[in-house]
């Protein structure tokens, strides 16, 4: 769990060790737990290949993850770039409102800087959304990347808020709304990333394949899992 004192900017990837039931679940009708958990490790290496690539000068790239997941994410990390530094570090407390509590405690309490999670599931986000992400963070407290369904694939700010993230709703069609009513609730001032989409039900997983058919090196390894699925699906 290295900290580098040099970087003013993080990004952090929210993940779950890649385990059957416990990852993807919302795909159940289309794929089963074994198909899930290959889907999942595609998608999470080639979100951290999308991480790792932002030129942006010193970016550090970081897991946040349940604490029994840490040393198989560690594992998986090294793996995929030997000697590239990322960090994987324990939430405290359960669930996705207390893992995005457990970011900005960690890497921004007391060391202000740009500090941005996002979904392990999102390598077909263009760079550059993540890029002004960190832009738009610069002048605002708080920086939110909205979906369509509602909920948020990416949130940033550049102190720890403890509030900000409390109560329920967290993966529910209301869960950007309580969001910001939080946000203002605390009088922060919110800046917007572009709108894009989750892969949680079907629909999404039709819609990713269909890009990455025509632009595969924006995920190789999801493009190449996605298009032995589809060919095996019709």
């Amino acid at each position: 769990m290295v900290r580098s004192s040099r970087s003013d900017r993080v990004l952090v990837i929210m993940a779950k060790a890649p385990r059957p039931g416990a990852v993807k679940t919302r795909l159940a009708s289309c794929l089963s737990p074994a198909a899930a958990v290959a889907l999942y490790r595609c998608l999470l290496d080639d979100t951290l290949a999308l991480a790792r690539s932002l030129k942006l000068g010193d970016v550090e790239v970081a897991i946040m993850c349940p604490d029994s997941d840490v040393n198989e994410l560690a594992r998986l990390a090294s793996s995929e770039a030997p000697g590239s530094e990322v960090s994987v570090v324990a939430q405290k407390g359960e669930g996705l409102a207390a893992g995005l509590t457990s970011v900005f405690a960690h890497f921004a309490e007391g060391h202000p800087r740009r500090t941005i999670a996002f979904n392990s599931d999102s390598p077909h986000l263009p760079r550059s959304v993540l890029e002004d992400a960190f832009e738009t963070l610069a002048a605002h407290d708080v920086v939110v990347g909205p979906t369509h369904d509602g909920g948020y694939y990416l949130v940033g700010a550049k102190a720890s808020h403890p509030t900000l993230f409390a109560g329920d709703g967290m993966g529910t069609s209301s869960a950007l709304e309580r969001l910001l009513s939080r946000a203002r609730a605390l009088e922060l001032s919110v800046g917007f990333a572009d709108r894009f989409y989750d892969i949680d039900i079907a629909d999404d997983l039709h819609r990713l394949a269909g890009e990455l058919r025509l632009a595969p090196a924006r995920a190789p390894r999801t493009a190449a899992w996605l298009k032995e699925w589809d060919s095996s699906a019709h």
